[in-house]
């Protein structure tokens, strides 16, 4: 048996058999909390990786617990491990393995369902592994991002115990988490990609600006794109009268000798991406070579190259030349790298068709730059004000215009100022509401969901807004800011003068507001990460009230049994065992108080009335609990959310049970009553005032419950002057911040 088996522990086998039902699910929950706060904290996917591993092995208490990631060439990627003996499993973080045969990894990228099996009859690369690692018995749960399936979760045994019954719905709380890790990791990602390609063309439409010759261009494109996309090899192609193409610029991440160095022809036809690039003007991608092997593919085939892609170049409306990208089996096309080509070759058409447009690429040089600046903020995690204000004051400066704002729109078209830019001095104040109607970019964008202007020529009468007017705008273009499909606002400059502004200003302008969206995306990560805690805090509530009608209907009822045949025993003895029927009396009456605290417990857990008739009868209950009079004025007529319920009555019970301890209260008044879009609590003591959250875990726990549903706290407690806790509670899912 290899080193890093585990044996069978008799101690944690027993636990497994008799554990609490109660202690089982808070240390479940102790588990989600500490990888739930990990994530919120940005770490590195591999530390959540890492994490999730070791606390889904040590729940489940099994031998070996992996997650993988799925790859596009239909093999799969271990990126973190487990092992119960802490010792370096035989199949190491990084190792990539092919999908096939029978065997739970490959079940679940099937299936998109969790998946069981033993290993006597695995098959596939993936099984052999197994093998290796002395797999007896395997669980796997598939990991979702955004809709799509992202990897999986194993857990297994490497003796011969078996997999407990629930641990699918165990592992969904952690599947949760690792794809919100995954999701804010890939945002990060992109936004560095972005920031990174943004770099590189700044670096090649410098060196265009400076006057440099053609052929050197063209090499630096070549280097540029193959680093930026990871290819094995880049090719610039410019298209010949007699079908051909000859190579202008190329670069290798290997040292081996270019296939197609500059001055190489290569006729055209066959299946390859230079001839079909040729032939539809348009992107082209092969994503294996098997059928590409006509020249020039025919060359890159003996390299090992397995998959390709290419980009046309147009010069004026022709079609001039074309990019084309190679790359290896272990390396396959990033999904966007045609799109991500686009913006090199539409920087090669500007160099090429106008060498004396060293003033516009000085401009846009200065546009990248100042794209880089606002794209590093938002990679940064800044938060949305910030980079709203970066965007009008960039967009502004580079575009020459004497006023930039950035608006939200509002469900009747009016649109609110959440950041302004002036070169003059005059901004109009962020938070001004400018009035929907009227002759203005603003409502002709959100009329039309397109880029707008207004010029100021003879027989118009300029923007037709109230602020746009004080500032004598003449002149102003709009676009759009959209957000997860929907329009969210405009970005707008302006200018004082009559002319109108560049005719390339829409354009300019939408790099800008892509960068907005992406702030206003990550924002709503961050409130998708709150309902993740809402989640929680639902599933705390679910297994609460899951485990009060256990004891209800389990060990209550057989406490009442057992009470019962007490009783009848003692009606059974002959009239000289007085000894005995003394020591039936006690046992009857230890059975008495013992009831009478696990129906306390019980309560306590979830309370029954809650559950039957709402919120009104729950704080009647605890009123006539408390050991404090309470005056109720409860104006409410039907039945509120569950989970608004349950922290309404969470929040009097404990604020109850401080008042009694620590308030010296002659009375406390509980006040609660709903609008249309909350509910209202109130808790009012008359005693001496001076309560702390922090000096309590009570309160603390409170908040935490009340945010996690989108609610607010307040607490006034005057030294002297009684203790007042006011909260508000949404009855419907919490608005997105922005």
């Amino acid at each position: 048996m290899s080193t890093w088996r585990g044996g069978d522990s008799a101690a944690e086998a027993e636990a497994r058999r008799a554990g609490p039902a109660g202690h089982r699910i808070a240390t479940e929950l102790e588990a989600l909390r500490r990888v739930a706060t990990l994530v919120a904290g940005g770490p590195r996917p591999e530390e959540v990786f890492s994490a999730v591993a070791a606390e889904v092995g040590r729940l489940l208490m099994v031998d070996v617990a992996v997650l993988v990631r799925y790859d596009p060439a239909h093999s799969v990627t271990i990126v973190a491990a487990w092992t119960r003996t802490g010792a370096v499993a035989p199949t190491p973080v990084g190792t990539r393995l092919r999908l096939g045969g029978r065997n739970v990894t490959t079940l679940i990228f099937q299936t998109g369902r969790p998946a069981r099996i033993d290993y006597d009859h695995v098959s596939g690369p993936i099984g052999a592994v197994a093998q290796d690692w002395q797999i007896r018995s395997s669980l796997g749960v598939p990991i979702i991002v955004e809709g799509r399936i992202w990897g999986g979760m194993i857990v297994a045994f490497t003796r011969a115990a078996a997999i407990v019954a629930d641990a699918e719905s165990r592992l969904a709380g952690f599947t949760e988490l690792v794809a919100t890790a995954v999701a804010n990791a890939q945002a990060r990602v992109e936004l560095g990609q972005f920031a990174e390609e943004q770099e590189a063309l700044r670096r090649v439409a410098m060196m265009v600006a400076r006057g440099a010759v053609p052929e050197e261009v063209f090499a630096a494109v070549a280097a540029e794109e193959g680093r930026l996309l990871g290819s094995d090899l880049t090719v610039m192609f410019r298209y010949d009268p007699d079908q051909a193409a000859t190579a202008l610029g190329a670069w290798s991440r290997t040292d081996r000798p270019i296939p197609f160095p500059a001055g190489t022809r290569e006729r055209l036809g066959g299946r390859n991406v230079i001839s079909l690039v040729h032939e539809t003007g348009r992107p082209s991608r092969i994503d294996d070579d098997a059928d590409a092997r006509e020249r020039p593919a025919e060359v890159t085939s003996d390299g090992g190259i397995r998959s390709a892609i290419g980009a046309p170049i147009t010069i004026d409306g022709r079609l001039w030349g074309a990019i084309s990208m190679e790359f290896t089996p272990d390396e396959p096309p990033p999904p966007d790298a045609e799109t991500r080509l686009a913006a090199f070759t539409g920087l090669l058409a500007t160099a090429i068709a106008n060498t004396n447009a060293r003033a516009a690429l000085r401009g846009f040089a200065e546009e990248q730059a100042a794209l880089r600046r606002v794209a590093t903020l938002v990679a940064r995690a800044a938060t949305a004000e910030e980079v709203f204000a970066a965007v009008a004051e960039e967009a502004g400066r580079l575009l020459g215009a004497h006023h930039a704002w950035m608006t939200r729109y509002e469900p009747d078209g009016a649109a609110r100022l959440v950041a302004t830019w002036s070169s003059t001095g005059a901004a109009a104040p962020a938070g001004t509401r400018l009035s929907p109607g009227g002759r203005n970019v603003y409502t002709l964008v959100f009329r039309t969901g397109r880029s707008a202007r207004i010029d100021g020529s003879p027989g118009t009468s300029g923007p037709d807004c109230e602020v746009a007017s004080e500032l004598g705008v003449r002149a102003a273009v709009g676009v759009p800011v959209s957000a997860g499909g929907r329009l969210w606002g405009a970005m707008v400059v302006s200018s004082t003068e009559e002319e109108p502004l560049p005719a390339g200003t829409e354009a300019r302008l939408t790099g800008f507001t892509e960068l907005a969206a992406t702030a206003i995306a990550n924002a709503e990560a961050r409130a998708a990460l709150a309902a993740s805690r809402a989640r929680i805090v639902a599933a705390s509530d679910a297994t609460r009230h899951r485990i009060e009608r256990n004891v209800h209907d389990g060990a209550q009822q057989r406490l009442v049994s057992l009470a019962l045949r007490v009783s009848r025993l003692k009606t059974v003895l002959p009239p000289e065992a007085k000894e005995l029927a003394g020591h039936l009396d006690r046992a009857a009456a230890e059975i008495s108080r013992v009831l009478d605290e696990l129906r306390e417990l019980a309560r306590g857990l979830h309370p029954p009335a809650l559950t039957n008739g709402g919120l009104r009868p729950a704080l009647k209950t605890l009123a006539r609990r408390s050991a404090l009079p309470v005056r109720l004025d409860i104006d409410l007529d039907e039945r509120l959310p569950e989970q608004v319920e349950l922290a309404a009555y969470f929040a009097v019970a404990e604020t109850l049970t401080n008042a009694a301890k620590y308030a010296q209260a002659g009375v406390v008044d509980v006040e609660a009553e709903t609008d249309e879009t909350e509910l209202h609590l109130c808790v009012r003591d008359d005693g001496v005032g001076g309560a702390d959250p922090g000096r309590g875990s009570g309160l603390i726990a409170l908040t935490d419950r009340i945010e996690a549903l989108g609610g607010r706290l307040g607490l006034h407690s005057p030294p002297g002057g009684g203790t007042t806790l006011r909260i508000a509670l949404p009855l419907t899912t919490p608005a997105e911040p922005w």
